[in-house]
């Protein structure tokens, strides 16, 4: 017997025999006295169950007046054991690393609030945990969580949002009404993808270049979820394009680098051949091939590109640019 089924069977007893004495109890459950104790201390002060000992009658009831005063005692119908329980938090530790205080903090604190009192007193408490585990953030930019938020509130109550966004590409600052569609966490960072009403058609926004946004309560335009995968999935990374845009680059790493690059996740449609030299080759699909160039060009002489020549001569172009300025 575990011991969730201990608290339904002491709450069964006393429950139909509105008086159970204590070595009754221990020949129910089975268990020592000090397990017994543990238990009933547990109801009494996690559960609010309000067992009280009646010297007198010399055995354990429920007191109906301290019922009726407190908090309404309820047992639990999903209980889990200290592991997983320090697995819940881990992951609300690494959600609360992807959203600061924002869109999800509510909802998720009274979760880490019943957490924290199961967990109790056992040899690894939550702090202990959010201590040991660290989640730093690289690449990760400053974001206004009132924009978040609102982001956030528009996207789930499928209203639109009229925003001013700084193009980083172009340095220019546009008026924009958007229908969000979609929040992603993308490298650290967030991004909303959204109809844009001034293009008239789907594009992807950084939630941290999003000047000033008004709410709005016209109804979002809804793009069915397929459309959206198809206009803003196929190609590499942040940037995407249309189906008829993608390209396959083809890369070359060395021997020596293909024991990192041959577990890496570049993109859900990627092929990957080890060769015989110990070369790993990786095929990918790509649309705009800013972000492309930034992940070869950090691999420097341990990457060649082989395909398409297009890619193959930007970054031709980039590594003299670079070297120009290093002269």
């Amino acid at each position: 017997m575990d011991r969730t089924e201990r608290f339904y069977k002491i709450d069964q007893l006393i429950t139909e025999r509105r008086l159970v004495a204590f070595k009754d109890l221990l020949t129910a459950l089975e268990v020592s006295p000090a397990t017994l104790k543990r238990d009933l201390e547990y109801m009494r002060n996690r559960l609010r169950a309000p067992i009280v000992w009646d010297r007198d009658a010399g055995g354990y009831r429920f007191d109906k007046l301290e019922a009726a005063a407190g908090a309404q005692y309820e047992l639990p119908g999903l209980w889990f054991s200290s592991q997983e329980i320090h697995a819940l938090l881990t992951m609300q530790h690494l959600l609360a690393s992807l959203d600061p205080g924002g869109l999800l903090a509510p909802h998720v604190a009274p979760l880490q609030a019943r957490l924290n009192g199961l967990l109790g007193t056992t040899d690894d408490p939550a702090e202990e945990i959010r201590r040991r585990v660290l989640i730093f953030g690289v690449g990760k930019r400053n974001m206004k969580l009132a924009h978040f938020e609102k982001v956030g509130s528009a996207l789930l109550r499928r209203k639109r949002i009229r925003v001013s966004y700084f193009a980083r590409g172009t340095g220019e600052i546009t008026e924009r009404e958007l229908s969000p569609q979609r929040l992603v966490h993308y490298r650290e960072n967030w991004y909303l993808d959204a109809w844009c009403h001034l293009r008239g058609a789907l594009r992807n926004f950084s939630v941290d270049a999003v000047q000033r946004i008004e709410s709005l309560e016209t109804p979002a335009r809804e793009v069915p979820r397929r459309t959206v995968e198809r206009e803003l999935g196929p190609g590499y990374g942040i940037f995407v394009g249309r189906d008829q845009d993608v390209r396959w680059a083809r890369l070359a790493f060395s021997a020596e680098r293909a024991r990192w690059v041959a577990s890496e996740h570049w993109h859900p449609q990627q092929k990957g051949t080890l060769q015989e030299d110990g070369r790993y080759v990786l095929e990918l699909p790509y649309t705009d091939d800013r972000e492309l160039l930034m992940d070869i060009l950090k691999y420097g002489a341990d990457v060649t590109v082989l395909a398409p020549e297009t890619l193959r001569e930007r970054v031709v172009a980039e590594l003299a640019r670079m070297n120009d300025l290093y002269r």
